[in-house]
């Protein structure tokens, strides 16, 4: 049975807004912090998410729909971001990484749900979505490793 296209529209608005909240999250974490690797790496991610943002309001204004603009406001998500910048003030490296690594699992949650849910599951639009979500687990993986070096180092 086909999936509407604004089941579509809103699965594919569920990636934007995790996107928008990862580059929000990321332009904070840069702009607070004075580690150059970690501006590096959050600077990086921010691109991702930008790049990811960019190729599903694409597809979602193909199918006819709105893309979203804002971030999460409920839940974890949302309160993880803002934690960032406290993690930051105190210069944290432990507690930066804890913060982003939430935030990461989040996302990577996103799609996930996403991905095995029956919305995407015969269009073309399957294959971007899991293009994406190799690029936001590796992500995950490279903020996971660093949380972990980070607390190895302690």
């Amino acid at each position: 049975m086909a999936t509407n296209n604004q089941e579509i529209v809103d699965c594919l608005n569920n990636l934007v807004q995790i996107n928008n909240d990862r580059i929000q999250g990321y332009l904070t974490a840069s702009q607070e912090t004075d580690q150059d690797d970690l501006k590096s790496v959050f600077s990086e991610m921010m691109t991702t998410s930008q790049e990811c943002r960019r190729e599903l309001v694409q597809e979602i204004t193909k199918l006819g729909g709105t893309p979203i603009e804002g971030t999460t406001v409920s839940g974890k998500l949302y309160r993880v971001w803002m934690d960032i910048k406290a993690a930051l003030t105190s210069k944290d490296r432990k507690a930066i990484l804890n913060s982003c690594e939430f935030g990461e699992d989040a996302a990577v949650k996103t799609y996930q749900t996403e991905l095995d849910s029956e919305t995407l599951k015969g269009t073309e639009y399957l294959q971007v979505v899991q293009q994406q979500y190799s690029k936001i687990k590796s992500g995950h993986d490279k903020i996971k490793q660093l949380r972990d070096a980070a607390n190895n180092a302690a």
